[in-house]
């Protein structure tokens, strides 16, 4: 199936623009694995909402075999290399029934 999720970003309480930044995220089965699958990110055409939006195509989440993962998403302000990450934590896959 298609996964889709709107993340609104954060900073000391307030709605942060994100203009000057770019965003990636990824799941993985352990923080120690070397295997990854990269959501799609897309930050909001206006930077002001400080909505990223993160998907997985139904090829990338066939993929995905069932169990316990994690995740993250990173945004880095270009003009510095800043590197924050507003959410994290752990995803259950579970198989489809409807087929």
């Amino acid at each position: 199936a298609t996964f889709s999720t709107v993340i609104t970003v954060y900073q000391d309480d307030n709605i942060l623009d994100l203009a000057g930044h770019t965003a990636a995220a990824q799941i993985r089965k352990s923080y120690s694995s070397s295997t990854s699958t990269a959501f799609t990110t897309a930050i909001d055409s206006t930077t002001s909402t400080g909505k990223i939006t993160l998907s997985l195509t139904p090829t990338q989440t066939a993929a995905l075999e069932e169990g316990r993962y994690v995740y993250d998403l990173e945004i880095t302000k270009t003009a510095d290399s800043t590197v924050t990450r507003p959410i994290q934590g752990t995803v259950t896959v579970r198989p489809n029934v409807t087929r």
